[in-house]
């Protein structure tokens, strides 16, 4: 299969087949970059959902029964796959959400990796045994796959977040029910073919497309067999799932908002501290949980960093993101475009500073132009909402104490940045910062082998990592006597 838009199946996947669902609805797609129509895919309704707990239930326990390391070496098939067809997959990313094709290639391989690495995790769900303090009887710990996983994934990383779940969670022997964003289903259904042709057994992975979100995953949630929730999206969602979760306390793994600052202390490299900026802020065009969302420079050096930045950010080429040379698309809705103008709006009505962009381009798309905002007094809208899309609001500090303060300003801790060459200095703010990441003299953290999550209202539990592994296994203690 070449996994191209014409190729890939637009139905439903459930048991290892393709169907429409069961009332015949469909789902259209949208090109962010035209706004039209590219694609039609079948729109999952609730006996959509429960069938899919059925095939994800029915074909558990033989995939847990599986040796760890054919699990393993299933995921390995499917990190070959992707990486040979990773201009294709690139290509669909593109086309649905709207990413420039670059960052697109670089999703893919960041997807691929997920699965690299939990093939190699999957031989490590050890156990432990031990002698109880009082000698009375040995302690045996086992780790046992929590059983059916229900994931909802975002339309930023449409298959970086889908293999982010799915890797772990098939290395510790849980099957699925994967409920893509309505924004991005074709790279999602892109990910259950490429996974039936690495050898996923029928029924151990199963996709919904489905423009019934709440309804559908309200009813999964009420199902007893269903033991794992993860989902990766808005705080205000998180809440209303968790509140769901909670009635039948299923296990959850939250990756919720961010709203990341940006420190740049008198004494940072300006240059390395910009050239992080424009990968903090830029990536996605914005629009991560990880974007750098607040900056704060310290005074000495906040203007010179913000003509430096806002140069650097005027010279970017929008446009569509299949185009030569383009290095940011469009935004992935209307919505989402116009929340970014209406922060602009509140930013330029507070006295602050447009140094480059602030406008939507008179073009068709959902394009808005990069845009840096400084002199912007620290109660502005732009320092307290996520903005997702490609603003850079910048305010100024004195001191180290203060930029501690403004960076906990916020009900969020997802990730921060850090930028200065007194290392100690940087390990010393990085200790107070409170959020579960911090890159320091650098604009991406992201890394499979790294345990990716947030403190406050930004998630519980952790992506990635051998921690990763461990929130799709229930740890059973066995006391015994010989």
């Amino acid at each position: 299969m070449d996994y191209s838009l014409a190729s890939i199946p637009k139905e439903l996947y459930v048991r290892g087949a393709w169907r429409p669902a069961h009332d015949g609805a469909r789902l259209a797609v949208i090109d962010p970059a035209t706004e039209q129509t590219i694609a039609q895919v079948a729109d999952a309704g609730v006996s959509d959902a429960l069938d899919a707990v059925d095939a994800a239930a029915a074909a558990g326990p033989a995939w847990a029964a599986r040796p760890p390391r054919e699990r393993g070496e299933i995921l390995r098939r499917a990190f070959e796959l992707i990486i040979w067809h990773r201009d294709a997959i690139a290509r669909l990313i593109t086309l649905e959400s709207g990413k420039a094709l670059a960052g697109a290639q670089g999703e893919a391989t960041y997807a691929a990796e997920f699965l690299r690495w939990y093939s190699e995790e999957s031989v490590r769900a050890q156990g432990e045994i031990g002698t109880a303090p009082s000698g009375a009887n040995r302690m045996i710990i086992l780790r046992q796959p929590i059983g059916v996983c229900v994931f909802i994934t975002p339309w930023n990383f449409p298959a970086a977040m889908a293999t982010r779940k799915i890797g772990p969670a098939l290395a510790a022997g849980c099957t699925v029910v994967l409920k893509p964003a309505k924004e991005t289903p074709l790279t999602a259904l892109a990910m259950a073919s490429l996974f039936e042709e690495a050898g996923v057994p029928p029924g151990v992975i199963n996709v919904l497309p489905s423009q019934q979100s709440s309804k559908i995953v309200a009813h999964m949630l009420r199902d007893a067999r269903v033991r794992k929730l993860s989902f990766t999206g808005s705080t205000q969602v998180g809440r209303v799932l968790l509140a769901q979760a909670a009635e039948r306390i299923v296990k959850c793994s939250m990756e919720l908002g961010g709203n990341a600052p940006f420190l740049v202390f008198a004494d940072a490299d300006l240059e390395a501290a910009v050239a992080s900026a424009m990968v903090a802020k830029l990536r996605n065009g914005g629009e991560s949980c990880t974007a750098a969302n607040r900056f704060y420079v310290q005074a000495p050096v906040a203007e010179e960093f913000a003509c430096r930045f806002a140069e650097t950010m005027a010279a970017v080429k929008i446009g569509p993101g299949l185009d030569d040379g383009v290095q940011m698309g469009p935004l992935v809705n209307a919505a989402t475009r116009d929340k970014v103008a209406e922060l602009v709006a509140d930013a330029r009505d507070r006295g602050g500073r447009v140094l480059t962009g602030g406008r939507m381009p008179a073009r068709a798309g959902f394009f808005y132009e990069p845009t840096v905002i400084d002199r912007l007094p620290t109660d502005a809208r732009a320092f307290h909402h996520e903005i997702f899309g490609p603003m850079a609001p910048i305010a100024s500090f004195e001191s180290v104490d203060e930029a501690v303060a403004l960076a906990n300003d916020t009900e969020f801790g997802l990730v921060s940045f850090v930028h200065t060459r007194d290392l100690a200095k940087a390990l010393a703010v990085a200790e107070r910062i409170e959020s579960g990441m911090v890159g320091i003299n650098r604009g991406v953290v992201s890394d499979p082998a790294a345990p990716f999550g947030g403190w406050k209202q930004s998630g519980i539990g952790r992506e990635g990592a051998h921690d990763g592994l461990l929130e799709y296994l229930e740890t059973k203690y066995v006391a015994a006597s010989w």
